[in-house]
């Protein structure tokens, strides 16, 4: 194999591995990935000069700047002043950017959040949770009482404060992507269409639709995990921070994605104890809801997830179907 055959098959494989064997990928390896490093070193080079421009926009005057994490087109970096330092994220992808206008949405609406320092259309710089009063969540916080209650309190600061903002603007919905065309790319996907659950949801999907569809909104954050999670460091309050998958939904969107993500059921309990009354109605319809609008994201993807392998099943042995008719009885 020749350099530039070498090369060309270096940037194949970075660009589509699953395309290529074990064995395609052993050969030359070394030559294979030394030329992978030379394009990872340009690459990240490329979107160094890209996040150094950002900062020059912002006005930031920076001594050091590190890549803290590339991926899906979004890069973060630790930004070093002369006083402090921030965490910048920079956007690639223009879909990605919407969390730069969630930030101030939640600024807007008294939500708590992360401060932020400055931005431009495709970057935001925010304090450094390192140097901030709060600190990352852990795993351990998803079985303590005390960080579920006050999880719970963002939440419904989050609902109660996001209502009225979504009932007078344009906002993208959780169920925009529940769809006919949709369900039957499902039963394609995964091999289910002789299934009696599609028929009986063709046969009544204006109700279901409508059903779900007609919930009350408010703005949503749908993305719960400890990773997402900050905490105070005196213990008196919490905050979920990255805001690329808010949308307008109802409640128990959100209070079914945290109760499925806390470890303990003292933790469910205290945050749902915290949270308060929410219309019992929901869970119904949202047990549903959810499992189709899951397989929709699932089979959208080129590789179908592990993490819905539950939905399909609830499809397989008749919960989903049951669920549905449980759902029509109460519409």
């Amino acid at each position: 194999m020749t350099l530039n055959e070498a090369m060309q098959k270096a940037i194949q494989i970075r660009k589509d591995p699953t395309k290529y064997s074990k064995d395609d990928k052993s050969v030359d390896a070394d030559v294979v990935g030394c030329f992978a490093d030379v394009i990872d070193a340009e690459f990240t080079k490329t979107i160094g000069r890209f996040a150094e421009t950002e900062l020059n926009r912002m006005n930031i005057a920076f001594s050091d700047l590190s890549l803290i994490r590339n991926k899906d087109g979004v890069s973060v970096w630790r930004v070093t002043t002369d006083i402090d330092s921030y965490v910048m994220k920079c956007f690639d992808k223009p879909e990605y950017r919407r969390e730069i206008a969630n930030y101030q949405l939640l600024n807007s609406l008294s939500v708590p959040t992360l401060k932020m320092i400055a931005h431009t259309d495709c970057s935001l710089l925010i304090e450094d949770i390192e140097r901030s009063d709060y600190r990352l969540g852990t795993s351990e916080d998803m079985n303590d009482p005390n960080v579920a209650e006050k999880i719970a309190l963002w939440y419904k600061t989050l609902h109660a404060n996001g209502r009225n903002y979504v009932n007078t603007h344009d906002f993208l919905d959780e169920y925009d992507s529940f769809t006919l065309d949709n369900l039957r790319l499902i039963q394609e996907k995964t091999g289910t269409s002789g299934l009696p659950i599609w028929q009986t949801i063709e046969k009544h999907f204006e109700q279901i639709h409508s059903a779900v569809m007609s919930l009350p909104r408010t703005l949503v954050y749908t993305d719960f995990y400890y990773t997402n999670l900050a905490v105070a460091r005196d213990g008196s309050s919490a905050l979920m921070f990255d805001y690329n998958f808010f949308y307008k939904s109802y409640v128990y969107s959100d209070i079914r994605n945290v109760c499925w993500n806390l470890g303990s059921f003292d933790a469910k309990t205290a945050f749902l104890s915290a949270y308060g009354e929410f219309d019992e109605r929901e869970t119904i319809i949202d047990a549903v809801a959810c499992e189709l609008s899951s397989l929709v994201i699932a089979c959208q993807r080129k590789i179908f997830p592990n993490w819905a392998n539950d939905g399909l099943d609830k499809v397989k042995d008749g919960r989903l179907l049951a669920a549905e008719e449980r759902l029509l009885k109460n519409i």
